[in-house]
């Protein structure tokens, strides 16, 4: 296992994503009659068409797109891509084909090095972060694997403490799995080519053995993925495609006066909103803005107030944000002490991926206004958009400017 940085790939991320679209969509049922189970629409718009504008967003220029089952409807609607941002070639094969079939019928179209997704899941990606560790382990794939805490789906992996894929069971039998494939690659072309003769599963056929060799790197993520690739999943998906804008904020510092250090507000006399917080809050609902509050809270754990006294202030807060006009959506908050070792207490952001579950939320679209270096550690590890309030630039001002430049656009 490689531990030192590889110096075999460039700096800059892949360009070309390869999206595998060819199957039947059979547990959609009657929806995939007529079209392929990509082009299922939420909000008026084909599920593919979140997947592309979101690879888009993230730098991707180039699409090869692996079809079998009714090509006809992606190609009439996508057409080149121009009309989408991007440049788009397509491989169309037998619907029977499986997934490694697929790829080596479309070699001659595949860069060195490139995405690898499944037409049916969304999940936002941070391609930097993946390809800086791509390339600084130098296995020749990648695959990203949800830890799957919430038991979302039902798991298929098992990852070491090093983060590589010791078990890849297509199956989802093997004893002390946790974690799932959820089907965003980073590949090397090698991997494709190396593929055996014959209609076979790219998955089962190259994750499990180079798995077994210790060559199969996983990308860990806590942010749940969305998918249509059956009907229970709908719901969810509808929700979080809605793409509701969303603030998060933290709350002592952010809203309120931050009492002196070690010290708490601890009942709700004691709280004093900070200049313009109530007039943000009125103009972040106004925009329609859904708005979460996120908090350390380690006064309970001191013993300086009670789980009664917190929950009295934040429904005072609540209450005045609403008659102020503004609106807080929800208040999640960790009531651990610094040194208890929890996954919610900021600088970790176990609350971040909490609200994200509950909410739907797309992390990657959320900015979080936080007042000191451990909101800013906790919402880079969350994958979310950070902004520092400060005396110089208040959570007034920094609302204003960000609603003027369209910043908040989720």
């Amino acid at each position: 296992m490689s531990s030192i940085p590889n110096s075999q790939y460039s700096e800059e991320p892949p360009t070309q994503a390869v999206i595998l679209a060819g199957g039947r969509g059979t547990r959609l049922g009657s929806l995939t009659d007529n079209i392929p189970k990509p082009m299922v629409t939420f909000h008026g718009k084909p599920f593919l068409e979140y997947l592309i504008d979101m690879l888009r967003t993230q730098g991707f220029t180039r699409l090869v797109l692996l079809l079998g089952y009714r090509p006809e409807p992606i190609q009439e609607h996508f057409g080149d891509g121009s009309q989408f941002g991007v440049e788009i070639e397509y491989s169309v094969t037998h619907v029977e084909n499986e997934t490694g079939l697929r790829l080596k019928l479309a070699m001659h179209l595949l860069d060195p090095v490139f995405l690898m997704l499944y037409c049916d899941n969304y999940w936002p990606l941070p391609i930097t972060e993946m390809w800086n560790q791509f390339k600084y382990y130098g296995a020749p794939a990648m695959i990203t694997a949800y830890r799957n805490e919430d038991s979302f789906t039902k798991d298929n992996l098992v990852v070491d403490s090093n983060g590589y894929v010791i078990v890849y069971d297509k199956t989802r039998t093997a004893p002390d799995l946790h974690g799932v494939d959820i089907g965003f690659a980073i590949l090397d072309r090698s991997v494709v080519k190396n593929l055996p003769a014959g209609n076979i599963s790219f998955e089962a056929e190259t994750y499990s053995k180079l798995a077994t060799k210790g060559q199969l790197r996983a990308f860990l993520t806590y942010h749940r993925y969305y998918s249509v690739g059956n009907l229970d999943r709908f719901p969810v998906t509808e929700k979080f495609l809605i793409q509701r804008p969303t603030v998060l904020l933290d709350r002592d510092g952010v809203l309120n006066r931050k009492m002196p250090q070690a010290t708490y507000v601890t009942s709700w006399s004691e709280w004093q909103w900070l200049p313009g917080a109530t007039e943000a809050l009125e103009l972040l609902n106004k925009a329609g803005y859904r708005t979460i509050v996120i908090s350390n809270q380690p006064g309970v754990a001191r013993g300086a107030m009670n789980q009664k006294d917190l929950d009295e202030i934040h429904q005072n807060m609540l209450g005045n944000a609403q008659r102020a006009g503004g609106r807080i959506d929800d208040a999640y908050y960790c009531t651990h002490d610094w040194d208890e070792g929890c996954w919610c207490r900021k600088p970790n952001p176990g609350m971040f991926f909490q609200a994200q579950r509950e909410h739907h939320l797309d992390l990657s679209r959320s900015i979080f206004f936080g007042d000191d270096e451990r909101d800013g550690q906790a919402a880079k590890a969350a994958g979310c958009p950070w902004v520092q309030v400060s005396e110089s630039n208040t959570l007034l001002s920094a609302i204003r400017q960000l609603l003027a430049q369209g910043n908040l656009a989720n």
